[in-house]
């Protein structure tokens, strides 16, 4: 039997109709898929679904900037107060813990004891902190002993030992102490001065003594790769506890640095970084050297400019002047060596002044090594009386600057204090 044919308006209709279920069927499709997708996503990053928290600050400061007084627990030490942080919050840890040691001095100069935290009033940059950790004057110390047995001292070695025994015995127990030295390193027919930690810090008085006992001498100064030493070794862990912003360099030298790849402002930052308070006993040891730095080069008891100390000369107070006239000391004459020395002598004296007023240190000057041992006794006293503060800074930005700190006291007329005069925010 035929079929028959529809008629063109039936046709019609039914090309229609299925245009409308094939685009039914297309949009169910696509519509399951995104569906199931998403779906997946979710399940795989589900965090990307939240809504974007926003961080706060722990301890947030007042309106003019300043921050509330700290607690103190039954030993002196602050601590900070618990707030609440809301479920919605993001907890943010700022881990710039900024130690100040700080001494305290009545009118008459004599150290003031028994202070504590709610005395302490101090700023950065002019604006109030909220002082987070504070220790006593009873609180332990770590120190860095460094000694200078470069060839300006080393016939003086004997006594350098037994002004650093007599140190060593006159801290307390529970401070500890790491002894850091020069000494001469042969590399084949070169004789190179170095650095040498002759112990980390120990207060154990028998290992400290023993160390003492071999220190050698040095046929140059690397002073400032001694003080970046210092802080990169010495004092590279984070400090316990008790003994946040209780760490000290004290150092006995002339200061003037001969033989160090590192240069003054790169130590500088470096103890800057670390937070430890600077002593420098400074030795005077000039009328020695430039009796021997006006002797012949031929004869065997003289002493010569090296070519880091030349160099450095010329780029301090001669930048203009032509390198090559600075490169062979035997040519230079009497009057030029001499005066080569009492200028780096003077510079030295002054990167001193400025490394221990940027850290709240001192300098003691030294007419012999002798001396020195009443200069050990006074940083000793000096150490025991110091006061620890610490603070989280308000401002947060990481730009690099340089910060201001200053101290404050209350309760004590005419109080005279003592702190680190700022430090070098981080950059990032």
């Amino acid at each position: 039997m035929s079929r028959q044919r529809p008629s063109k308006p039936q046709a019609g209709w039914l090309l229609f109709y299925s245009l409308v279920a094939l685009t039914i069927l297309w949009a169910t499709f696509t519509f399951v898929q995104r569906a199931y997708g998403q779906t997946t996503r979710q399940q795989q990053t589900p965090q990307q679904s939240q809504p974007q928290q926003r961080p706060r600050r722990v301890t947030p400061a007042n309106d003019n900037g300043a921050q509330p007084s700290p607690q103190s627990n039954a030993n002196g030490n602050a601590r900070r107060a618990p707030e609440e942080v809301g479920e919605d919050d993001v907890l943010r840890v700022d881990t710039q813990l900024i130690p100040v040691p700080v001494v305290v001095r009545d009118k008459a100069g004599r150290p003031v004891a028994n202070l504590r935290a709610e005395n302490f009033v101090l700023y950065e940059d002019g604006r109030p902190q909220r002082i987070t950790n504070f220790s006593t004057t009873d609180a332990p110390f770590e120190i860095a002993l460094l000694l200078d047995t470069s060839g300006s001292t080393r016939e003086d070695i004997g006594l350098i030992r037994r002004a650093a025994n007599l140190f060593i015995e006159s801290l307390r127990p529970g401070d500890r102490v790491a002894v850091v030295s020069f000494n001469t390193k042969k590399e084949g027919s070169t004789s190179l001065a170095t650095v040498e930690v002759k112990t980390p810090l120990t207060d154990d008085r028998q290992q400290l003594r023993d160390a003492l006992e071999q220190i050698g001498s040095s046929n140059g100064t690397p002073f400032y790769d001694a003080l970046e030493r210092v802080a990169a070794e010495v004092f590279r862990d984070p400090p316990r506890d008790e003994v946040k912003g209780r760490r000290a360099l004290v150092a006995l030298t002339d200061g003037v640095d001969s033989t160090s790849d590192a240069e003054f402002e790169e130590a500088r930052a470096r103890l800057r970084q670390s937070g430890i308070i600077s002593y420098f006993i400074q030795v005077n040891t000039e009328d020695f050297v430039e009796d021997r730095l006006l002797r012949d080069c031929q004869d065997d008891g003289r002493l010569s400019l090296s070519k880091v100390q030349l160099q450095r000369y010329r780029r301090v107070f001669a930048s203009s002047a032509d390198a090559a006239d600075y490169a062979n000391f035997c040519q230079m004459g009497s009057f030029e060596r001499m005066d080569i020395s009492r200028k780096l002598y003077q510079l030295a004296r002054q990167e001193m002044a400025t490394l221990a007023k940027d850290s709240g240190g001192r300098t003691f000057d030294a007419l012999d090594l002798r001396d020195a041992r009443k200069a050990f006794t006074e940083v000793a006293e000096e150490i025991g009386k110091l006061y620890s503060l610490a603070y989280y800074p308000s401002n947060k930005a990481r730009d690099g600057s340089f910060r201001t700190i200053r101290v404050e006291v209350r309760g004590v007329p005419g109080a005279q204090v003592t702190a680190r005069e700022g430090y070098q925010a981080p950059k990032s």
